[in-house]
Formats: C-alpha cells, structure tokens, sequence
C-alpha cells in the first residue's frame, strides 16, 4: 500500500496568464454587376489553424498603430495598398494557448490586386456564402458585425 503524504497545498492548480496578442485585420468589400457586395476572405496555409479562414492581417508591432499594421500587414501578405477608413469592431477572443484581440477595420484598395504571398486561397464571399468557408473562431465574431454592411 502507498502512503503518500499530500496535503491540500501539493495538489494546487497553477494557472498561467494567457499569452496576449494584439492583432489589426482588414474587412474588403467590393460590389460587382448587379448591386451584389461580396466580403475578401483568406485561407491560412501553415501552423494549427491551417485551412481555417479569416480576415487578412497581422500582428500590431511596438510603437505602431492598429491601423498603420493592418495597412503594412496587407502590403506584405497580398501587395497591394489599402486605406483603413473606419472601424468596424473589436474582438476578444480566448483561445486554448492564447488571448487574442483583433482590432478590425473596414478597408478599402488604394492599388494593387490581392496577391497571395502567405496565405492557401482566397475567395470574395457574399453574405449568402460566408458561413460556406470554416471561420477561425475569432472571426465569427467578426461576421455579425457585416450584416449591416450587406
């Protein structure tokens, strides 16, 4: 028989603040023939939410606005050049190894043609198509915040 000696203190569950990331993502809408808006929707290509989509972006670096990023963020992964012309929303968002908050903007080309350099596929989605792709998490959020935009 084992007699191990544990007192209520030994079995405490330490639990470690979440890792936090600040981010800044861009929400494209373009109109074609017909009046019918369509929404820009990338598709990850590598790491553990690889093929899930979302809204092009990145990762707000030191002494940089969530705007400047989100400008900077899609010259490097789709060059092409956009403006940030309003805030659309901001999403908290837990997932299991970190906290993430997502600054989103609605955005609008300045030049360029959202040219994949990072990501698996793109696609242009209407409000019908939107729940076709598997969103990350954080970007569901995202999606209710279009319906009036539609």
């Amino acid at each position: 028989m084992n007699n191990a000696n544990i007192t209520k203190n030994d079995c405490k569950t330490q639990t470690t603040p979440l890792k936090q990331i600040h981010v800044s993502a861009a929400v494209i809408f373009r109109t074609v023939a017909g009046g019918e808006k369509l929404v820009f929707a990338t598709q990850r290509g590598y790491g553990e939410w690889k093929d899930w989509w979302e809204f092009p972006g990145g990762k707000i670096e030191d002494g940089e606005s969530a705007e400047q990023a989100v400008v900077r963020e899609i010259r490097e992964e789709l060059a092409t050049e956009i403006r940030a012309e309003r805030k659309l929303c901001t999403v908290e968002y837990d997932y299991p190894a970190f906290h993430l908050t997502m600054e989103c903007f609605l955005c609008s080309i300045v030049s360029g043609k959202l040219t994949l350099l990072e990501h698996e596929n793109a696609a242009w989605l209407s409000e019908e198509k939107l729940k076709s792709v598997k969103w990350l998490p954080a970007d569901v959020e995202v999606l209710e915040n279009l319906k009036e935009l539609f």
